[in-house]
């Protein structure tokens, strides 16, 4: 994702026969993207990495389902009053979605008891609140709060949450990745990029592990299935590639200051197919002495509106808070509350800490979002001067 890595032991060339010090075979895995045309990690096991039986499984949380079609609004949705819990695999409460990707919210209160393969999309889970472990067949992940922590597809892996949580969580399902403007033709992090490969805290290599878990649910299509195993599937000796999990904490985000507002786009930090994933962290605000640093009411005609609230002083908006998340679709124009626009004058930082996904198709809401909708949010934007 970010650029090769290579833990623990590896042959001297891939694809040849490698050998441990008992003289048996390890087994090499290739994990691709785009067939065996893009990204590929390959990883050495011990044991046949490819022996599964069929198994049944309980595990899996509930996917999305549109709700009854509503009118053309902007829309509020308090999601702190969102409850959810169990573990990870479970936990996921989805409350808006398209072909591209499906936003869930979640409040994971124990660790995964099975290892969980999503074969249907990358994972990006920003965790609002909460810390702990991303345990995967390459290392392991700590994260904490404000951290991004991605999960490619594919990759085996569970989640061990530590204390209360409280995540949002992004899936991408035609994949993510750094947006190009940030890449040199070499493929290296621009030096004016607003992160550099330091900010990413890369999987500690542990090699084999045997938790005693012998269960493993994938997702594909939509479906959760059942495999089970007779060994650890942890038993990984080393690895090389550039497909594996990481985390990158918001505030390492570098935000940029221009002399009048600048668009979302300077704050984009990761793509996906359909949707630009940006990060808000307290920054410094336009410096030209007649600025407006509030964002101008825009009409993006092209792109749905998704923000999610963690914490700060939001200057355009009023009545949110944390885990509140607007919905500004695509055909009416929207900006900032009555007030905020002619009271930004003057305003030179703010504290705000946010999520936002701009998305090319139209989001779908669930039930579960309807269910917790301010349904006064449209008619706030109304001056009563």
């Amino acid at each position: 994702m970010i650029e090769r890595l290579a833990f623990g032991a590896l042959p001297r060339k891939h694809h040849i026969a490698f050998t441990g010090p008992d003289g048996a075979l390890r087994w090499e895995e290739c994990i691709t993207q785009d067939g065996f045309d893009g990204p590929y990690t390959i990883a050495y096991h011990t044991h046949r990495p490819h022996e599964q039986r069929l198994a049944t499984t309980t595990h899996g949380w509930a996917q999305p389902v549109a709700a009854a079609e509503q009118p053309l609004a902007k829309r509020h949705y308090l999601t702190g009053s969102l409850g959810s819990s169990g573990a990870p695999i479970d936990a996921r409460i989805p409350i808006l979605f398209n072909a591209d990707v499906t936003i869930s919210v979640s409040g994971p209160t124990a660790d995964d008891p099975v290892y969980f393969i999503d074969a249907d999309a990358d994972t990006l889970v920003y965790v609002h609140e909460g810390k702990g472990v991303l345990r995967t067949m390459l290392g392991d992940v700590r994260f904490e709060t404000d951290d991004y922590v991605y999960v490619p597809r594919g990759l085996l892996h569970r989640f061990m949450p530590e204390g209360p949580q409280r995540w949002l969580v992004i899936e991408c399902h035609g994949g993510m990745h750094i947006p190009r403007q940030w890449r040199n033709p070499a493929g290296q992090l621009r030096m004016d990029a607003p992160y550099c490969h330091r900010d990413f805290r890369n999987p500690e290599f542990v090699g084999p592990v045997d938790e005693s878990i012998r269960d493993i649910v994938v997702r594909r299509g939509r479906r959760f299935h059942g495999f089970s195993v007779d060994k650890s599937p942890l038993d990984v000796v080393g690895w090389d590639g550039t497909i594996y999990p990481w985390a990158f904490p918001i505030m390492n985000f570098q935000a940029r200051a221009g002399l009048v507002h600048l668009p979302p786009t300077w704050h984009g930090t990761f793509a996906a197919r359909g949707a630009l994933i940006c990060s808000f962290v307290p920054r410094a605000l336009d410096f030209h002495p007649e600025a407006v640093p509030c964002p101008y009411p825009h009409s993006s005609v092209d792109v749905d509106e998704f923000m999610y609230y963690a914490r700060g002083n939001f200057t355009s908006r009023r009545g949110v808070g944390p885990a509140s998340v607007s919905f500004h679709p695509a055909g009416i124009p929207h900006g900032p509350h009555p007030g905020a626009y002619e009271d930004s004058r003057g305003h030179r930082d703010t504290t705000e800490l946010a999520v936002m996904l701009d998305c090319a198709l139209p989001l779908v809401p669930t039930a579960a979002a309807l269910g917790v909708e301010d349904h006064g949010y449209q008619n706030s934007f109304i001056d009563p001067r």
